[in-house]
C-alpha cells in the first residue's frame, strides 16, 4: 500500500512538473531553452526504486510527455525507459546522496536524452540542428537542471531516503555513516 501511495506521488509530481514546464518555464527561459525536469524525475525514480519500477514509470512518463509536448509518440517513452533503467545502474556505482553526484548523473542522462532525441529527429524527420546551436542549447539546459537540483536538493534527498527505504528496504542513513 505504501508503494502504491509513493507511485501516486510520482504521478502528482509529474503533473506538477508539467505545470512548471508549460507555464512557469515557458516565460522564464534563456534563449528559448527550458530545463528538462522530466529527466530529473525519471532519474530520481530509477535511483531510488528498483529497475522495474524505474523502467515502467519512465515509459509512462515518456508517453505522457510525448502526447503533451512532442510531434511523434514513442521516442521519449523509449528514452525515459532507458533513463529509468540507468538509474539503478548509476545507483550501484555512485553514491546517490551527494549533491555533486546527483548533478553529474543528471547531466549525463540529460545529455544522452537530448543527443539521442536530436539523432532521432535527424534520422526520421530530416530535422537539422547546427552543432553550435545544439551545444548551446544543451549547455543551457544542463545549467538549468543543475541549478534546480541545487535549489531542490534538500527535498530530493529526504524524499529519496523515504522512497529508497520503502522500495529497497535499505536503511540508507546507516549505510553512509
Amino acid at each position: 500500500m505504501k508503494k502504491a501511495r509513493i507511485i501516486l506521488y510520482f504521478i502528482i509530481a509529474y503533473f506538477l512538473i508539467y505545470f512548471l514546464q508549460a507555464n512557469f518555464f515557458s516565460w522564464f527561459n534563456i534563449r528559448g531553452v527550458q530545463p528538462n525536469l522530466f529527466v530529473v524525475l525519471v532519474l530520481f525514480i530509477g535511483l531510488n526504486t528498483n529497475s522495474k519500477i524505474g523502467q515502467i514509470m519512465g515509459f509512462v512518463i515518456g508517453l505522457f510527455t510525448d502526447f503533451l509536448f512532442s510531434d511523434s509518440v514513442g521516442i521519449s517513452a523509449v528514452l525515459f525507459t532507458l533513463i529509468g533503467y540507468s538509474g539503478e545502474i548509476l545507483q550501484k556505482r555512485f553514491p546517490k546522496h551527494s549533491k555533486i553526484t546527483l548533478m553529474i548523473m543528471s547531466s549525463i542522462t540529460t545529455g544522452a536524452y537530448e543527443l539521442l532525441r536530436v539523432c532521432y529527429r535527424y534520422l526520421f524527420f530530416s530535422s537539422q540542428m547546427g552543432f553550435v546551436q545544439f551545444i548551446t542549447t544543451l549547455a543551457i539546459e544542463l545549467l538549468f537542471n543543475a541549478l534546480l537540483i541545487i535549489i531542490l536538493y534538500p527535498v530530493i534527498s529526504r524524499t529519496g531516503i523515504i522512497v529508497d527505504d520503502t522500495f529497497n528496504g535499505n536503511d540508507t542513513i546507516t549505510k553512509y555513516f
